[in-house]
């Protein structure tokens, strides 16, 4: 379903709140927040037709509103198709030996991680081979809190390396929210994944995988100048 101009701000901005705080978002947290130009008994009813259309959901009848798939899928999209900063950072990950691809990849892992804040895994097709980091960031995002959570990401995450080689990434980065994803496991998840050509003619797939609550803006921003790097390389 098609929604206005005003109500596709609204809905960003209730994203980028829910992303940001982790809990559901008011009217009336978000009118103090983000200035719209209107009162908040018209962002209620706004977010209410979000509502209907499937973009929100509300918990509890006294709750806020917190983004559905469809929701991020708009979020996403637009993140999309804006201009991106290439992040300077990215130079000096590219500033190390990278003929040796193994020492690379894994230092490549752990510097995603650090900057996504999500769990970070690298995979190279031809030695079958997977390298995980960021387990400290991930875990400490709210949702882990729940232990049936954490076993469903370690559910996932085992689904996923079985799964790795069906996994299609052809070119571009390829965004995966919650039912989306090719695994009835990662229902709760968000993947960012990219191909990436190595050092050595290599071949791999790096994923930034998480809730679906992740920084999406720092992540896919991450991930395009990760892109740019490796063409200039």
């Amino acid at each position: 379903m098609a929604i206005t101009e005003r109500q596709g701000n609204i809905l960003n901005g209730i994203i980028q709140e829910y992303i940001d705080s982790a809990r559901p978002v008011s009217s009336q947290s978000l009118e103090k927040k983000a200035k719209f130009g209107i009162c908040p008994a018209t962002i209620r009813i706004e977010m209410q037709k979000l509502t209907d259309k499937g973009y929100l959901c509300q918990p509890h009848t006294s709750a806020g509103r917190v983004p559905t798939d469809r929701g991020y899928r708009f979020f996403v999209d637009d993140l999309m198709e804006k201009q991106f900063e290439v992040l300077g950072e990215m130079e000096k990950w590219f500033e190390e030996e990278i003929k040796d691809e193994f020492k690379f990849i894994q230092s490549l892992t752990k510097s995603l991680a650090v900057y996504s804040q999500v769990l970070t895994l690298s995979y190279l097709e031809e030695e079958k081979i997977f390298w995980k980091e960021g387990w400290e960031e991930v875990l400490k995002e709210p949702e882990f809190g729940e232990k049936s959570y954490l076993f469903g990401f370690t559910d996932f995450l085992e689904d996923f390396e079985k799964g790795i080689e069906e996994f299609k990434i052809n070119s571009g980065i390829k965004i995966y929210i919650g039912r989306e994803n090719p695994w009835k496991s990662a229902k709760n998840f968000s993947i960012i994944s990219s191909r990436c050509h190595l050092p050595n003619n290599k071949e791999g797939i790096l994923s930034l995988v998480g809730p679906k609550r992740m920084d999406y803006n720092r992540n896919i921003n991450l991930m395009k100048s990760l892109a740019e790097a490796f063409i200039k390389i």
